[in-house]
């Protein structure tokens, strides 16, 4: 299988999260990919996620329901380690829809609403960071 080349940063979509043009951050030194969520409330074994952020236009939907979702320790870059809720989602690059874990961390004040790390680039992409946007464009030809 010959691997995608992709940028340091891309829009993409999460059609199951009905967020679409979304600016993510393509990260190898992070192994998990993380999304932003503004409000998460755990009742009844269910997450009801809110993902929306004043910065980013594009990134706004209603409440969604997660049954199936877990928890996971994540490292920061300054070694801080967190505990956060983890699901399981899609996504599109380059018009091909894949399966990809996604842990939920209020990223308001960051200038990309989603980090895509290693474990979901691992054996499907290479990273040229002197690109941008290379599956956006592909879905804009």
């Amino acid at each position: 299988m010959t691997k995608k080349i992709i940028g340091r940063v891309d829009k993409v979509d999460f059609p199951k999260l009905n967020l679409f043009n979304v600016d993510v951050k393509i990260d190898t030194g992070a192994y998990t990919s993380a999304i932003h969520c503004s409000e998460i409330i755990e009742e009844n074994n269910t997450l009801r996620c809110t993902f929306s952020s004043k910065g980013h236009p594009n990134f706004k939907s209603e409440n969604i329901i997660f049954e199936n979702y877990s928890r996971t320790d994540v490292k920061s870059s300054n070694g801080f380690k967190e505990n956060r809720f983890k699901i399981k989602s899609e996504v599109i690059f380059f018009g091909k829809t894949y399966r990809i874990n996604l842990t939920l961390s209020t990223r308001d004040d960051m200038k990309f609403p989603v980090l895509i790390g290693r474990q979901f680039l691992s054996k499907k992409f290479m990273v040229d960071v002197d690109l941008e946007n290379q599956s956006y464009n592909y879905k804009q030809a």
